[in-house]
């Protein structure tokens, strides 16, 4: 049984695999954290004292509990030091094939009952599962970036994992103060699944001329209550990350045009305009560059904010219609993993599910596109005049 005497490895001792790691110490478990690169874990390291040294001078902890943290937190550029671990979290690359030798290296170094799990953020667990002689006991702990903030976490059984390990990993991660949701070894699980229309959507209307970025940003928080419009949140992420799962989920999905992604997003990633990381994307960022302002038109906003909306809704029903994740999961997901304003299939119902399918109907007229194919299950309870709650 995992606990807190359970001794946790993380592979990889970049942004998110250092993140996880403080997650876990500050719950009392051990941590052994690997990198092949020594300059990564002295970067590691580093940043962790910093990291908890602001935490004491905001009084959020003590300076003995930040000397706890760093006494049970080690370094390490030799996998063997991994025999002793209960649960391995790897943190690294999103390529499938680096991550299957890693799983099939680790694997002959830890212990039979040792939990294999991989923190990818759309790839499939299955595959990863694969590489290894017992991949019954691989499973996708996906955290979102920054792991110490973000609440949410995913967890993913593939095909052949054990229950048993599904919910000792869940236990766990809760008791880590985390918000745990299951989900279906699908591509993008729950919420890179489920979000993908917030930027598709809004790119399509900005390719189309409809509006302009900051318009459109604009018109998301004005009339919809986001914390960040798709283009701020976009150039936050960067779009070697954005403009990437998205494309993973497009072609895991056989190219289904639902998640198609953006030339426009595309040729900003070919020119290395990252977003606020290289100082420009959809906006620019350099030389106290000031950001342009948007259209504010109540029509306009109104009508980009219902596309958006009933775009999203219709993928968190397809999520639900494809048993992929519970409607209480799909919901939670959305509001702790990506900060939304409501649950969608919770604002679907507030929305009325007849209005929703009656706008996906008039787009999916007037492209004449499977893009805008309305979900089975949202065209039935919308007949019905039902609710998902």
């Amino acid at each position: 049984m995992l606990g807190t005497e359970s001794v946790i490895g993380i592979i990889g001792s970049g942004a998110m695999g250092s993140g996880i790691a403080q997650v876990a110490a500050t719950s009392g478990n051990k941590v052994i954290i690997y990198d092949t690169n020594a300059d990564a874990l002295k970067k590691s390291k580093e940043n962790l004292n910093a990291s908890l040294t602001k935490l004491v001078e905001k009084g959020k902890i003590s300076e003995t509990k930040k000397n706890e943290i760093i006494a049970i937190t080690t370094y390490s550029n030799f996998l063997n030091n991994f025999k002793e671990c209960n649960l391995i979290i790897e943190a690294i690359v999103e390529k499938l094939e680096i991550k299957k030798q890693v799983f099939s290296e680790v694997e002959k170094i830890v212990s039979d009952n040792c939990i294999l799990a991989s923190n990818t953020s759309s790839l499939s667990i299955t595959s990863i599962a694969s590489a290894c002689t017992k991949p019954d006991r691989v499973i996708g702990i996906h955290f979102f970036n920054p792991a110490t903030l973000m609440p949410l976490v995913e967890i993913i059984p593939g095909v052949g994992s054990d229950s048993k390990i599904i919910n000792e990993a869940k236990k766990l991660i809760d008791s880590w103060g985390k918000v745990t949701v299951i989900a279906k070894d699908t591509p993008g699980f729950i919420v890179n699944r489920v979000a993908r229309p917030f930027y598709s959507e809004a790119l399509r209307i900005a390719d189309e001329q409809i509006a302009d970025y900051a318009t459109i940003d604009w018109a998301m928080k004005e009339f919809g209550g986001f914390k960040m419009g798709p283009f701020e949140l976009m150039d936050l992420i960067g779009h070697d990350v954005n403009y990437v799962v998205t494309e993973t989920v497009w072609t895991q999905f056989y190219y289904d045009p639902r998640f198609k992604p953006s030339l426009s997003q595309k040729r900003l990633l070919e020119a290395g305009f990252l977003g606020k990381k290289s100082g420009r994307g959809f906006y620019n960022y350099q030389n106290g560059e000031v950001l342009p302002e948007p259209k504010k038109d109540e029509k306009l906003g109104k009508y980009i904010l219902n596309r958006v909306l009933c775009m999203l809704i219709n993928e968190a029903a397809d999520t639900l219609y494809l048993g992929i994740a519970s409607k209480e999961d799909i919901d939670l997901a959305m509001t702790k993993g990506v900060n939304y304003p409501k649950g969608l299939l919770k604002w679907a119902d507030e929305c009325g599910l007849a209005n929703v399918y009656s706008n996906l109907k008039e787009l999916y007229a007037k492209y004449e596109e499977d893009r805008y194919r309305a979900c089975v299950l949202l065209k039935q309870l919308a007949v019905e005049n039902k609710a998902f709650y």
